[in-house]
């Protein structure tokens, strides 16, 4: 890194305040400019100092997060990372994200403060990473999400390469998915099976959200679900989600914490290996936006059955880590831009 980050760092609690600060201090690369106690200081600093990244609560008095993020997205967009217990719905988080946040993290609740230090690795790492997203190049123009689904196409017109389409995404992903699988027709021919790194209360919720916008049915994986046509599982936060095909030969979804040595829980790699094991060459993987190599081996796993690899064009990536691991391994069969992603997966299926 070339360049020291500048943060702001906005919480109603001022011992919060002072343990991210310290946190962040830890990384030679950032530097903790400001410090602000509600979302109206937060907006008088963030004009002040033009900081790299603001660090954001979300509940907070005289001016929440959102607000304050509906109004700083409205003057001049800026990197954020929502760091904030949210609500235990996960409704605030999804709301921040839809709001122009980057990514979240979240924090420990307030009754276990001296746990807050547990996220100091992960909250240097995601400041890096949303430092580099640029905003104006990066995200989605607003309103593509309400894009209307794509007619399928003539079966004469139908590669027909693969039987299942599994998808691996991280940060970003929550925007990107809402682009991309409004997309698809009710008719989609094959079964989707997704991994997004969320944490732990917020996938069913997002899933539900998701389904509201398509016509595909969206739901949080659970045990035994069955993969047909024309549904899109996600995977549960906190519990991997293997394919398995069962002795009346249809494939159903199974949740383990196993394996335990992965970085995430769920992990594409996994993801993709089961595919590989039970489709072979008719897998369609998948990876988009997102930072760290997950996705890499299970995209490997994929290759080595004679299946097909796509990833998410660096154009349109909030962060090109995902991808860029897959690429640079040789595994990626072809990048395309997130608002070309949904037509060339259904030419293939």
């Amino acid at each position: 890194m070339d360049r020291v980050i500048r943060v702001l760092v906005v919480d109603d609690s001022a011992y919060v305040r002072k343990v991210v600060k310290q946190m962040l201090a830890r990384s030679p690369f950032i530097e903790v400019v400001g410090t602000a106690h509600d979302g109206a200081e937060a907006l008088e600093l963030t004009a002040q100092l033009q900081p790299d990244v603001v660090t954001l609560d979300l509940i907070m008095p005289v001016m929440d997060g959102i607000t304050y993020l509906r109004t700083q997205m409205a003057r001049r967009p800026v990197p954020v990372l929502v760091v904030s217990i949210a609500s235990e719905s996960g409704e605030a988080a999804l709301t921040a994200l839809d709001a122009g946040a980057v990514d979240f993290l979240q924090k420990p609740t307030a009754l276990a403060t001296d746990r807050i230090y547990e996220i100091a690795d992960e909250l240097i790492e995601k400041v890096k990473a949303v430092a580099a997203v640029n905003l104006v190049q990066k995200r989605p123009v607003a309103g593509v999400a309400a894009t209307a689904p794509i007619s399928s196409p003539t079966p004469r017109a139908r590669r027909n390469q693969a039987d299942v389409v599994v998808l691996g995404i991280s940060t970003g992903g929550p925007y990107a998915l809402k682009v991309l699988i409004p997309q698809f027709p009710a008719d989609f021919p094959v079964p989707i099976a997704m991994v997004m790194h969320m944490p732990v209360g917020y996938t069913e919720m997002y899933a539900r959200k998701l389904d509201e916008t398509t016509a595909l049915h969206v739901r949080e994986a659970q045990e035994g679900d069955l993969l047909v046509p024309g549904t899109a599982l996600l995977a549960p936060a906190g519990r991997h989600l293997h394919l398995q095909r069962g002795q009346d030969g249809q494939v159903f979804a199974h949740l383990d914490a196993r394996p335990f040595d992965t970085p995430h829980r769920p992990a594409v790699d996994v993801l993709f290996q089961s595919a590989a094991a039970v489709f072979g060459s008719r897998t369609l993987g998948v990876v988009m936006t997102g930072m760290g190599a997950d996705g890499r081996q299970g995209a490997a796993w994929i290759k080595a059955q004679g299946g097909i690899i796509l990833t998410e064009a660096e154009e349109s990536c909030v962060v090109y880590g995902m991808p860029r691991s897959v690429v640079e391994a040789g595994l990626s069969d072809r990048s395309v831009p997130l608002e070309m992603m949904a037509q060339t997966i259904l030419d293939m299926v």
